[in-house]
């Protein structure tokens, strides 16, 4: 009988470093810019560790019932058991893959649901922006970390909850929209005075501000001083690079 200890270990070794991947994230992984995306990307992953389980747990049943059946599974039964292991992780540990939010989700549910998409959708875009831009886009998960904890202790029907929400799940993506509207080849050319990377990475600073200045308000229970839809209006981005642009 030819020796399989060596092709079993590599198998085995197989499935332990794509479990490793996965549960990393993968090579291409996009590490977390805030504690809301990676709450969410944990969800996933032990969702995945109960597939693999329950799936391992089903084939070892079935093949000790197998066994019991027809007296033994042999060595090719053990094989075959082995092998559909080393499948079942392969499959549940790459599958189903982790959906990334829809610009309309993002301002859905309650707040901790909100900034952890927000961040988790932010995530995606990063990849596309200009290094200035990417960096603050880095600093807003632990801006959109601690907003999202002030405005849990706050009433979500309050007028300026709302107007947080809008800013964050609304104002915040559409910015960074517009700017991946913009032709890439254009984006280096000056309107109205300024880039279209410049006018992004100026929006976003803007808005970094902004959501600083509300979570400390929050912070001061200065909630009826909170004006962020008017004051934030007045810088909104987009409008006039994408009248130019068109």
């Amino acid at each position: 009988m030819p020796d399989s200890t060596h092709e079993s270990d590599v198998i085995m070794a197989g499935a332990r470093r794509s479990l490793a991947e996965n549960r990393a994230g993968g090579y291409h992984r996009r590490a977390s810019i805030g504690r809301g995306s990676a709450d969410l990307k944990s969800r996933h992953l032990i969702g995945k560790v109960k597939r693999i389980a329950l799936a391992v747990g089903g084939i070892v049943i079935a093949a000790m019932v197998a066994g019991l059946v027809i007296d033994g599974i042999g060595f090719a039964g053990v094989m075959v058991t082995l092998l559909a292991i080393v499948a079942a992780v392969f499959v549940f540990s790459a599958f189903p893959k982790m959906k990334v939010p829809k610009r309309a989700e993002l301002n859905k549910g309650d707040t901790r649901e909100m900034v952890g998409r927000t961040e988790l959708w932010l995530e995606h875009q990063r990849p596309a922006l200009p290094p200035p831009a990417a960096k603050i886009v880095d600093d807003l998960g632990v801006q959109l970390d601690a907003l999202g904890l002030q405005l849990e202790t706050v009433d979500q029907s309050h007028p300026a909850v709302r107007d947080v929400r809008q800013l964050v799940g609304e104002h915040l993506p559409e910015m960074i929209d517009s700017y991946r509207k913009v032709p890439a080849h254009l984006r280096g050319e000056k309107r109205a005075g300024a880039t279209p990377d410049e006018q992004l990475a100026d929006g976003l600073g803007r808005i970094s501000r902004e959501i600083d200045s509300v979570t400390r308000q929050l912070a001061d229970g200065a909630l009826d001083d909170l004006a962020v839809r008017h004051r934030y209006l007045d810088y909104r981005y987009g409008e006039g690079a994408t009248k130019d642009e068109g």
